[in-house]
This record gives structure tokens, C-alpha cells and sequence, in this order.
């Protein structure tokens, strides 16, 4: 029963943001999100970027961004589980997913990438979705951006939930999807449809204290699950 109530709970926390998402793109015009073969289940990939001693960008009250994306991405598991969508995550706990034999920061850094390329490269009818948060030296930058790698179905898996983060969480947020620089390495060393979201500055006071809420997280984590569940439909549609 405990299992029974905490699932509950799980989705009461996410309705608001769930709700909303589904309410906006039910009905319209939705994209075919991946590239599967015929008749084949596509499997979302989670990635909370960075993690163990990479942290990645630091809040501006001392909060690694590892622990925010690893927030997120846990949300999407409970939100996507209770709808029975296919996704695996490539971690579950704050650690680097680097070889043994790395030692230092560098070659962790280093072998953490590909072993996580290797992982989604192994993983049949993949979609990654990596989830980050952006810094900037300027405190005044604020709001969510997506990026999409240079494979087929990225760039409209992307724009979905540009579109999607816009709707129902930040109706001022004008920024748009763009594809992801070459020097992103995970990104760029894929083959399958994948897309990546900064879900805001950590370096904005205002935001960053939002990133770090709980009740946010889950809204963002039900709105990221949402445009998912929409477009995977869309695609076994087309």
C-alpha cells in the first residue's frame, strides 16, 4: 500500500503541470518526434547531466547543478512510470559514470561521456532527452532553452518542448530551440533523435531558488513528461 500511496501523491503533485501540457497539445498538430523502425516501441533515454565530482555549474547559493538535473530526471521517472511509458535512466544517484581506472577529473570527465554515448548507442529505438541548468556571468539571464542534436527528429522533439515549457510554465520566455554547438560532446556523438534542456539560470537569483523547489521541479519534470507523451504519440501516429 505504501507503493500504492506514494504513486498517488506522485501524480498530485504533477497534475497541475501534466494537466496543462496534455490540454495545450492534445488536439493540435504533433510531430514525429523519432525515427523508429516500423511498429517499434521508442525508448526515451534520461540523462541528468553531469554528476559524482563533475557538478557542473554551481547556484548561486552553492547548489551543483548535478543535484538539480538528478531532481528532475527522478520526477520524470515516477511521472512517466505511472503512464507506462518506456524510458531508462542513465543514472539514479549523484555519481560519475566513468571506467575504474580513471583518475583524474579530466579522464573521468572524459570516459563519463562515453560510456553514457556507449549506453544510449546500445539502447534499441532510443530518444535522449538530457536535462542541465544554464549559468551565465550576467545575473539578469533567466528562462528555459532546448537544444536538439544534428539527427533526424531532434529539431522537432525540441521545438515541441520549447513550445510546451513556454505554454504552461513561462508564457515571457521568447527564446527558441536551437541545435546544439559541436563542442558538446554527448550530443554530438549520438545517432539517435536527442535533445537537450537548459531549464534555467542558476546564476538568477529568482530562478534559481525555483529550480531548487521541489513543487517546481515536479511541475517542470510533469510539463518535460507531457510534451514526451505527446510527441511519441504523434509520432506512432504518422
Amino acid at each position: 500500500m505504501k507503493g500504492l500511496y506514494r504513486s498517488a501523491a506522485v501524480l498530485a503533485l504533477a497534475a497541475v503541470g501534466l494537466t496543462a501540457a496534455l490540454g495545450y497539445f492534445w488536439g493540435r498538430s504533433l510531430p514525429a518526434a523519432a525515427s523508429s523502425g516500423p511498429g517499434a516501441a521508442q525508448m526515451l533515454v534520461l540523462d541528468a547531466g553531469h554528476g559524482g565530482e563533475d557538478g557542473g555549474a554551481v547556484s548561486v547559493t552553492g547548489v551543483p547543478e548535478s543535484q538539480i538535473n538528478l531532481a528532475v530526471v527522478l520526477k520524470m521517472d515516477d511521472i512517466l512510470g505511472l503512464y507506462g511509458a518506456p524510458h531508462t535512466l542513465l543514472r539514479r544517484e549523484d555519481v560519475s559514470l566513468h571506467d575504474p581506472g580513471a583518475d583524474t577529473l579530466r579522464q573521468k570527465k572524459v570516459s563519463d561521456l562515453k560510456n553514457r554515448v556507449a549506453a544510449i548507442e546500445g539502447t534499441e529505438n532510443a530518444v535522449l532527452l538530457s536535462i542541465h541548468q544554464n549559468s551565465y556571468p550576467n545575473g539578469r539571464y533567466h528562462g528555459a532553452q532546448v537544444f536538439y542534436a544534428p539527427t533526424d527528429g531532434s529539431h522537432e522533439l525540441a521545438r515541441h518542448i520549447q513550445n510546451a515549457i513556454r505554454a504552461v510554465l513561462q508564457p515571457d520566455n521568447s527564446r527558441e530551440c536551437k541545435q546544439i554547438p559541436d563542442t558538446v560532446y554527448l550530443m554530438n556523438h549520438v545517432s539517435c533523435p536527442a535533445v537537450l534542456v537548459e531549464c534555467g539560470f542558476l546564476t538568477n537569483g529568482e530562478e534559481e531558488a525555483m529550480l531548487r523547489d521541489d513543487g517546481y521541479q515536479r511541475k517542470l519534470a510533469a510539463v518535460l513528461s507531457a510534451a514526451w507523451l505527446t510527441a511519441s504519440a504523434g509520432a506512432d501516429q504518422a
